[in-house]
C-alpha cells in the first residue's frame, strides 16, 4: 500500500464529514437571493484549498459568480495539470418531492443525499484530497498543479469567455482535467470522447391586427397557429430527418473505427424502452440509437403555444403562435451558423398572410471532441483499467459542456473528463446523492492518474 493510500483511508472519516459541510452551503447560481451562498461556496473551496497545501489561492471576480485559483508550481521539469470543477448546483424545484430537507444532508447506506453531492461538489472536492493526499504523504506533488473551480456552470458559465479570455497566460497548462462528469456504472468505466454544441431559437408567427371570429374571418385570413404548425414540419422527414438546408454541411461523419467503439457498448434495446414507456424509438434512419443521440446532430421542438388554451370552446382565429426550438450539434458545426439556417429555411417556407421572426437565445455551446489516442486519454485508460479491473468504454454524450470548448479554444488543451459520480444519482432532480464508495474511489484514481501524467 503506498504512503497516499494509507493516507487516505486514516482521513476518510474527515473527508465525508467536510463533503458534508460543503453540501450544506445552498450555492444555487441561477437565482439572484443565493448569489451570496455562491460566493460563500468560494470562500470554503478557497480555504479548503489552503488546507490541502496550495498556493497562490485567489477568488476571482467575474461579471458574475467568482472563479477560484489556485496552484502549486514546484515540479520543475514535470507537465501542468489544471484541474476543472464547479461548486454551483441547480434549484431544488419541486420541493415536495425530496424525502428531506435539500441542503440538510444525510449519510445513510454509504450514500450522502443533497443537492450538489454528485454534481458536482462530490466530483469537485475529490482532486483536492487527492491532492492533499499526496502533498502530505510525499512531501511533494508529481505534477505541477493548477486549479480552476468556478460558481456558474448550471447557467451555462455565461461570464467565463471574457474571463479565460483576459487570463490566458494564468490558466496556461498541458493537461486539463474536469472533475464534472460520471463513470458507466458502479463496476464499469468509461472515458468521455465528445459534448454536443446548441443552438437554441424562438419562432414567434404574427397574424392580424387581433384575435379574429373563425366563423367570419376562417377561411379569408391566415392563421398563424396553422402556418408555425407547417413550419415545424418542414424541417422533419415523417421518419426523423433534418430537412434544413444546408444542416449537416459541416458535420463529421463517424469512421468505421468511431462506429465499432460505440456498437461495443452493450445496448439493450427493448429495456431501454420499458424504461422510457415508448412503443418504439424514432430517429435518423441509418444510424444505431446510440449513434444518432451522441454523434448526430438533432432538431427538436421544446414548446408550442398560441391560442385559445382554456376549457370549453372558444371559436377564435388566433392572431399570433410560437415555439421554441433547440438544436443539438456535433463537431465542427456552429450554432450561429444553424441559427442562420434554420431562419433562412424559416423565411423561405413561411406562409403568405403572415409574419414571421426567428430570434436565436442565449443559450448556446459549441461542440466539442476529443481523439481516443490523445495522451490524457491513454493515461486515465491505464488508470481506470487498473482501478476497476477493466478496460473503460469511448462514450459520447447528447448533453452540452460550453466550458469545454471555451476551454480547448483559448488554451489550445483538449480537457479530459475524469470524474466518478453515476448519472443515476439524481442529478439535477429531487433526492440527489453521491455514492461514498465513488468518492473513495475517484480519490485513489486522482492519485494514480496525477502520478502517471507524471511520468508521460
Amino acid at each position: 500500500m503506498s504512503h497516499w493510500e494509507t493516507y487516505l483511508n486514516e482521513n476518510q472519516d474527515r473527508f465525508v464529514t467536510e463533503l458534508i459541510d460543503f453540501v450544506r452551503i445552498p450555492s444555487i447560481s441561477s437565482l439572484p437571493e443565493h448569489a451570496s451562498d455562491v460566493q460563500q461556496a468560494g470562500e470554503w473551496v478557497a480555504a479548503r484549498l489552503e488546507t490541502a497545501g496550495l498556493e497562490n489561492i485567489e477568488i476571482m471576480p467575474t461579471a458574475g459568480h467568482p472563479v477560484v485559483y489556485a496552484d502549486w508550481l514546484h515540479a520543475p521539469g514535470k507537465p501542468t495539470v489544471l484541474i476543472y470543477g464547479h461548486f454551483d448546483v441547480q434549484p431544488v424545484d419541486p420541493l415536495h418531492l425530496w424525502a428531506r430537507d435539500p441542503f440538510d444532508p444525510v449519510v445513510e447506506n454509504g450514500r450522502i443525499t443533497a443537492r450538489g453531492a454528485s454534481d458536482d461538489k462530490g466530483n469537485m472536492f475529490v482532486p483536492i484530497v487527492a491532492m492533499e493526499a499526496l502533498l502530505r504523504s510525499r512531501g511533494s506533488l508529481p505534477v505541477n498543479i493548477k486549479c480552476l473551480f468556478e460558481g456558474q456552470e448550471e447557467i451555462g458559465s455565461p461570464h467565463l469567455p471574457p474571463f479565460i479570455a483576459a487570463n490566458k497566460d494564468k490558466f496556461s497548462c498541458d493537461y486539463i482535467v474536469s472533475s464534472d462528469g460520471s463513470q458507466w456504472s458502479e463496476s464499469q468505466p468509461c472515458i468521455w470522447l465528445s459534448t454536443k454544441g446548441l443552438s437554441a431559437l424562438q419562432i414567434d408567427v404574427k397574424g392580424a391586427r387581433g384575435d379574429l371570429h373563425s366563423g367570419v374571418y376562417g377561411g379569408a385570413v391566415a392563421n398563424p397557429l396553422h402556418a408555425l404548425a407547417y413550419i415545424l414540419s418542414s424541417m422533419r422527414s415523417a421518419d426523423g430527418k433534418i430537412l434544413v438546408e444546408g444542416f449537416f454541411d459541416d458535420v463529421v461523419p463517424l469512421s468505421d473505427d468511431d462506429r465499432t467503439k460505440i456498437a461495443e457498448i452493450p445496448y439493450d434495446e427493448a429495456q431501454f424502452m420499458a424504461d422510457l414507456q415508448v412503443s418504439a424509438l424514432y430517429g435518423e434512419p441509418g444510424y444505431t440509437t446510440y449513434e444518432r443521440s451522441w454523434a448526430r446532430p438533432t432538431l427538436e421542438i421544446n414548446g408550442v403555444w398560441g391560442g385559445f388554451q382554456g376549457d370549453g370552446v372558444k371559436t377564435v382565429l388566433p392572431n399570433e403562435a410560437h415555439a421554441k426550438i433547440t438544436c443539438r450539434l456535433v463537431a465542427n458545426q456552429g450554432p450561429d451558423k444553424i441559427a442562420d439556417l434554420i431562419r433562412a429555411h424559416v423565411e423561405k417556407v413561411a406562409p403568405s398572410g403572415v409574419t414571421v421572426t426567428v430570434t436565436q437565445l442565449a443559450s448556446k455551446a459549441d461542440p466539442y471532441l476529443m481523439a481516443s489516442d490523445h495522451p490524457a486519454n491513454q493515461a486515465a485508460h491505464e488508470v481506470l483499467e487498473e482501478l476497476y479491473g477493466r478496460s473503460p468504454f469511448y462514450v459520447r454524450t447528447g448533453g452540452s459542456v460550453p466550458i469545454y470548448r471555451l476551454l480547448l479554444d483559448n488554451l489550445g488543451v483538449y480537457p479530459l473528463t475524469f470524474a466518478f459520480g453515476l448519472e443515476d444519482e439524481n442529478l439535477h432532480a429531487p433526492n440527489e446523492f453521491y455514492r461514498l464508495s465513488s468518492f473513495r474511489r475517484g480519490q485513489h484514481g486522482y492519485c494514480m492518474l496525477l502520478e502517471r501524467l507524471g511520468q508521460a
